[in-house]
Formats: C-alpha cells, sequence, structure tokens
C-alpha cells in the first residue's frame, strides 16, 4: 500500500514524482560515478574537469554557480585537480585578485580521450531505457520543473 495516499491527491502526484525522481537521479549517480573512477577522478573532480573542458577556462567563483558547489568545497577539488596536473591557475589580467582555472595540456589531453568514452556511456544508459521523443520531452519537463524551483530559492 503507498504510503502518500494521505495528503490529497495533488500533494501524492508530487510526493510519488519526487521519490521517483530522486532514485532514478540517484542510480544514475552511482553508476556514472563507477564509469568515472575509471579514469582516476571523484564525481566532484569530474565535474569541474568537464566543465572546464567543454566551457573553457573559468573563474572559481563561476566554476561554484555551475556546479552548484561552495567555495571551499571547489577550492579543494581544484586544489587536488591541481595536484594531479590537469588544471592550473593563472592570474586574470582583468582583477589580480581573482585566478583563472584551465586544463593544463594533460588536462586537455585526458579530456579529449575520456570524455567520448564517458558520453558513450552515458548514451548507453539513458538510450536504453527512453526513446528519443521521451529523452526529448523529459529534458524539457525537467528543465521547467528546475526552472520554476529556482525562483522559491
Amino acid at each position: 500500500m503507498k504510503t502518500t495516499q494521505k495528503y490529497g491527491k495533488n500533494a501524492d502526484l508530487a510526493l510519488s514524482l519526487l521519490v521517483k525522481l530522486v532514485r532514478a537521479t540517484d542510480t544514475l549517480a552511482m553508476l556514472t560515478a563507477k564509469d568515472i573512477e575509471r579514469y582516476g577522478l571523484t564525481p566532484s573532480q569530474f565535474g569541474i574537469f568537464e566543465s572546464l573542458g567543454h566551457l573553457g577556462p573559468m573563474k572559481i567563483g563561476e566554476i561554484c554557480s555551475k556546479k552548484l558547489m561552495s567555495g571551499g568545497n571547489t577550492t579543494v577539488v581544484i586544489d587536488n585537480l591541481e595536484k594531479l596536473n590537469i588544471v592550473e591557475r593563472v592570474k586574470d589580467s582583468a582583477d589580480r585578485r581573482a585566478s583563472i582555472i584551465r586544463l593544463t595540456k594533460k588536462g586537455q589531453n585526458l579530456f579529449n580521450k575520456t570524455f567520448v568514452q564517458h558520453a558513450k556511456y552515458v548514451e548507453e544508459l539513458i538510450c536504453r531505457s527512453l526513446t528519443e521523443e521521451e529523452i526529448i520531452q523529459l529534458s524539457e519537463l525537467l528543465k521547467k520543473l528546475g526552472t520554476t524551483l529556482k525562483t522559491k530559492l
């Protein structure tokens, strides 16, 4: 028996959706984390690595905003990527107080080599479960939900 069927129709629907969304997200996160491990990175490291690979050099604040991470956590992750010689800090010529984070040559080579493999893995996970039309529809619905929820922050 469903435990959520006591709060009203809309609440029951919303709670049911929340449970399904969280379970699907958690499962997808666990599966992609296993894939990311083969590159010798943590999911947080891979997230920053992926952002820099696709968007180019950024200030730490921009990375925090893109990855929804705190400044302190982002700094620790960047420090660890720097120890692996995947990223480097360079002084911002427009603001000497700030640093810009960018991929090193090693980091760029790693990105070029690994991200195609990771994208294929994610494609297999998602396309095994949903049709192209369903992926597009779900993407649009999740974007709508996320955009609406951001106004509540």
